[in-house]
């Protein structure tokens, strides 16, 4: 069960295998395993040596993700994998994106029974996190179309780093997409082995045909200079004011060893955000002040999220309890 051919790649004129299922275009000999370390040329054929490898499973909290706007105050049954496309110096889930991590196989049929068991507990269905799901392709598919038969939703937790082929087949069986943006193109050179413009494809490709939420780690003298924000809050701006952007606070990690945001920092940026977008949090702060969601007409309190859990005390009916306004919400 661990291995199956790869759908996208090419046979090169020398022999070597192209994989094509994301923009790193690895192209590989006998042998050798891509970058995400989840494939593997053999006899001219790519082969999915990660199918159903279980590095991680547990059920969270969908604001966790983070998903603010989707299912507000539900569970969902959280999966992993091992390994990364991309090489981010900061990776705060390094252990199983670019080391070798004890893994379980589970078949997808089992990983749906799972998902539709821990209903009762108050799960909507499986969200595909902690590594980068991407590079599971196959198992996902295959999950995703079955949890999808099954009524579970299907969440992904993503850097983005796919070509548009794969995602497109893959986008019917998807609910939500929590979808990370890194920063300016110069950024993800530097620090994440990888290029902006595939990303902001991705984004492209998702807007308005899921429910899509944008994250943004933001690491002091590294990304957060004025000009790198403004492109950051124009870009997802022009894809939507109404799509929910987290402003992430970063804490060392893995080989990067910058201090942590400055709360101020992160406040000056949320505050530039909000004028031209209409929702935007802060994560990894212990203020519920910027987890909540207002209503965008009259700023009543739709959602407060308190370490006590989450309450939508300010919403009946799909419409804000003070003004009608309908509620950009999936409940």
């Amino acid at each position: 069960m661990t291995e199956r051919e790869a759908p996208y790649y090419q046979v090169l004129p020398d022999g070597r295998v192209l994989c094509t299922l994301c923009p790193q275009a690895c192209r590989l000999r006998e042998g050798e395993s891509g970058r995400c370390r989840g494939r593997v040329a053999r006899g001219e054929k790519l082969y999915a040596v990660n199918y159903g490898r279980i590095s991680a499973l547990a059920l969270d909290p969908i604001e966790k993700k983070p998903l603010y706007h989707f299912h507000p105050g539900s569970l969902i049954l959280s999966v992993g994998t091992v390994g990364c496309n991309l090489r981010c110096q900061f990776c705060q889930n390094w252990r199983i994106a670019h080391e070798e991590a004890a893994t379980e196989l589970i078949a997808p049929e089992q990983l749906v029974a799972l998902a539709e068991e821990a209903k009762g507990k108050g799960n909507i269905g499986l969200a595909y996190t902690y590594s980068e799901p991407l590079v599971w392709f196959e198992y996902i598919f295959d999950t995703a179309r079955l949890a999808r038969q099954r009524g579970l939703k299907n969440v992904l937790v993503t850097n983005g780093y796919i070509n548009p082929d794969p995602l497109k087949e893959l986008l019917p069986y998807l609910d939500g997409v929590n979808l990370d943006l890194k920063g300016p193109d110069s950024f993800y050179q530097k620090h994440c082995g990888g290029r902006l413009a595939p990303v902001k494809k991705t984004a492209a490709q998702l807007v308005g045909r899921v429910h899509l939420e944008v994250t943004s780690l933001i690491i002091p003298g590294e990304n957060d200079s004025p000009a790198a924000i403004k492109d950051l809050v124009d870009f997802v701006a022009s894809l939507d004011r109404k799509l929910p952007l987290h402003l992430s606070r970063y804490f060392p990690q893995y080989r990067l060893n910058i201090p942590p945001t400055p709360l101020a920092t992160l406040e000056q940026i949320y505050r530039a955000a909000r004028e031209k977008m209409d929702y935007v949090y802060i994560g990894n702060i212990a203020d519920p002040k910027y987890s909540a969601t207002d209503c965008p007409r009259c700023g009543t309190v739709l959602v407060e999220r308190l370490f006590s859990g989450v309450q939508l005390d300010g919403i009946k009916d799909r419409y804000c309890t003070n003004c009608g306004e309908e509620v950009d919400l999936v409940l």
